[in-house]
């Protein structure tokens, strides 16, 4: 173990005990020192590693400078992590050395041990965030959460077929491997320098408080990030000083990273949220009524809108389609060639269809879609399926017991199972009548997540024959990892998609983007197909069709912030035009129920809605956690980056930022009331 003393041997040599316990701990703190070298080494190794190998990620315009100063922000902000695991050790292994000095040969096994953990640790996320910055342009964030709650043999099954899980685990146990030898050189074999010599009772007073202010001093430099002061330090809030996105989120390490999610989780759990104010909810509840002398103690009086009149005959079923990954970037002329939306592009340019390009997903991930559809609540950065009061009472807010009151069963479809995400729980608690997984309609299990997009719609379509008027809310599953599906069986060209996909700038792979095509597709195709049939059989239907999210699958690996998040918004059937809703109105899903209701309910009929509904002259802003759109801007919601939607030539981004900032305070903010509080304003 190297450099090891007995406790008489200090004694002897030094004059006292108290100096032995002294030179063992003078001895671990160099080797703590040696730690916190490694692991910051490691780290920035890590760093410059994923930015050589994914470099095809930067925007064209990247310099030199940026690279060096992401190299550089991110070294000092990983001098906080690589200081928390080895204050760690210096509380495990080196202060006790201050009591014990005779346990000295023991803790430094147990620094190497804790030191190799944290090496374990860090191996694996280094594998893991390659793929998942493919998945989601970032570095570990709020979808982590999101995962945790997940069916977590689907995850693991995907993550073996899709993501490499196995190899990328085996690299991992490999570094570990030569982690673990360099640490026990560094600490155990390679050797530490002694003690000065201490005569006398005032040297060695002296010393030890020389060392403490050290300690002091380094515990300051390394707590704020490269500074001695909080201003002048980094932390991941600030750590993003380059233009390039891609640069910002590699100067967070992956234990930073999760920092930032433990971080945004806590200030979520305590109301900290954009756009949430908790103080003025009375206000804000005033503005959504439209009514600034309006008082009550719940929130239902300010939400309780009036139907203007039926603008279309009363559709005997009405289908809500969540497509899985339905992204709207597909639909757009310069990604034609592809041919994997030509389904839905054929049913926008039918005379019963209605198509906004100004629409957003509730969120990056489809719990939080499913959730904004089921409750009427914008995203708040809660897992609302999973909030007590979800299932204790029904949100005033909830599409099930205002589609009940127009005459309506209400019934959720999924092609995977009940269980996920506790939705069927969930569903049944805010109303709907039933809840249909794969098992319920006996349908065969194609992969981890469940059946087919086919075999969903085909049970759908044979349970329609006995079914009253129903709302039917529906989740797709197959444009999803794995993607197993034999897509040129089903008709699409993959070999014209990777002759296509490989035209196109800055792919990370074009033919695996072929093949997510060719799941979209054949989404596409089935919810299409039975669009069709089902009219063809009941033509006083009406359906909606929108996608969950649109992250996943991107046209480049620096898509714009549309391709990246916006989604479809498609009306059609019975008594729809193309002029039933101002062209390319903007909105987002939980617009979706107060539209519905307000072209099929009578004229008089109440119901309860945050969200205005698109039939209104919508002239505002649809946003998620991170970014929003008007009808000509797309921006960030937590930052300045902006963008011109297609199709437009000019905007103004303060004009779209003050849209914003009006209409995400009423929606966030009432609706994280009614998830913490419920209906009441008590207090308020």
């Amino acid at each position: 173990m190297g450099k090891e003393y007995t406790g008489r041997m200090r004694i002897e040599r030094y004059g006292g005990r108290s100096c032995g316990r002294l030179e063992a701990f003078y001895d671990a703190a160099q080797r703590d020192i040696k730690l916190f070298a490694f692991i910051l080494l490691t780290l920035c190794v890590y760093r410059a590693y994923f930015m050589l190998y994914m470099s095809s990620y930067m925007i064209p315009s990247t310099g030199a400078a940026d690279i060096v100063l992401a190299l550089v922000t991110g070294l000092r902000l990983s001098l906080k992590t690589a200081g928390i695991v080895t204050l760690t050790g210096f509380v495990l292994a080196t202060l006790p050395l201050l009591i014990a000095p005779r346990f000295a040969s023991a803790l430094h096994r147990l620094r190497l041990g804790w030191g190799t953990l944290a090496a374990f640790v860090f191996a694996v996320l280094f594998q893991a965030r390659f793929p998942f910055y493919r998945q989601y342009q970032t570095g570990f964030h709020l979808q982590v959460t999101a995962g945790l709650n997940d069916d977590t043999t689907a995850i693991f099954l995907m993550m073996v077929q899709e993501y490499g899980f196995i190899w990328r685990f085996g690299v991992a146990l490999i570094l570990t491997v030569l982690s673990f030898y360099a640490l026990r050189y560094l600490l155990c074999t390679r050797g530490t320098h002694p003690l000065p010599a201490l005569h006398t009772w005032g040297q060695r007073a002296l010393f030890s408080a020389g060392l403490v202010l050290i300690f002091a001093a380094f515990f300051l430099f390394v707590r704020f990030g490269g500074s001695f002061t909080y201003g002048g330090g980094v932390n991941w809030e600030n750590a993003g000083r380059t233009g390039d996105a891609f640069l910002n989120e590699c100067i967070l390490d992956d234990g930073q990273a999760l920092y930032r999610v433990y971080s945004m989780q806590k200030r979520i759990k305590g109301g900290d949220i954009a756009g949430v104010d908790k103080t003025h909810v009375r206000e804000l509840a005033r503005a959504a009524a439209g009514h600034a002398d309006l008082a009550a103690d719940t929130l239902t009086p300010y939400l309780t809108r009036t139907a203007q009149g039926a603008r279309i005959p009363k559709p005997r079923h009405i289908f809500i389609v969540l497509g899985e990954t339905y992204a709207q970037w597909p639909m757009l002329e310069k990604y034609a060639a592809l041919h994997a939306a030509d389904g839905i592009k054929a049913l926008t340019a039918e005379p019963n269809a209605y198509y906004s390009r100004r629409f957003m997903p509730n969120g990056d991930f489809t719990s939080i879609a499913i959730t904004g559809l089921v409750t009427g609540l914008s995203e708040v950065n809660q897992h609302v399926n999973y909030v007590p009061r979800s299932l204790k009472e029904v949100y005033p807010t909830a599409m099930a017991p205002q589609f009940k009151q127009l005459g309506y069963a209400v019934d959720f479809w999924y092609g995977g199972v009940p269980s996920w995400e506790g939705m069927n729980r969930f569903s049944c608690a805010q109303g709907f009548d039933h809840f249909y997984g794969y098992p319920d309609f006996h349908a065969e299990k194609v992969n981890a997540w469940g059946t087919s997009d086919a075999q969903l719609f085909a049970a759908l379509g044979q349970h329609l024959a006995d079914e009253p008027p129903t709302v039917h809310l529906i989740m797709t599953v197959s444009n999803h990892p794995p993607y197993d599906i034999d897509v040129a069986g089903e008709g699409f060209d993959l070999e014209n998609a990777r002759a296509e996909t490989a035209k196109l700038p800055n792919v990370d792979d074009p033919d695996q983007l072929a093949l997510e095509l060719g799941h979209y597709y054949y989404m596409d195709k089935i919810v299409t197909n039975f669009v069709h049939e089902t009219m063809a059989k009941y033509p006083d239907s009406l359906f909606v069709i929108t996608g969950d999210h649109a992250v996943r699958m991107n046209p480049s690996r620096t898509p714009t912030m549309y391709e990246y998040q916006s989604v479809p918004f498609v009306l059609y059937g019975q008594g729809v035009t193309s002029a039933i809703l101002p062209p390319d109105v903007v909105g987002g899903h939980t617009n979706i129920v107060p539209t519905l209701i307000e072209l099929i309910a009578p004229a008089g009929f109440s119901y309860v809605s945050i969200a205005p509904p698109l039939t209104e002259d919508n002239m505002g802003a649809a946003f998620n956690r991170d970014y929003f759109l008007t009808r000509d801007v797309m921006g960030e919601v937590g930052g300045a980056r902006t963008e011109l939607l297609p199709g437009t030539d000019a905007g103004d981004d303060t004009a779209a930022y003050e849209m914003l900032r009006i209409r995400m305070a009423i929606l966030r903010t009432l609706s994280w009331q009614l998830i913490e509080h419920g209906d009441s304003l008590e207090g308020q």
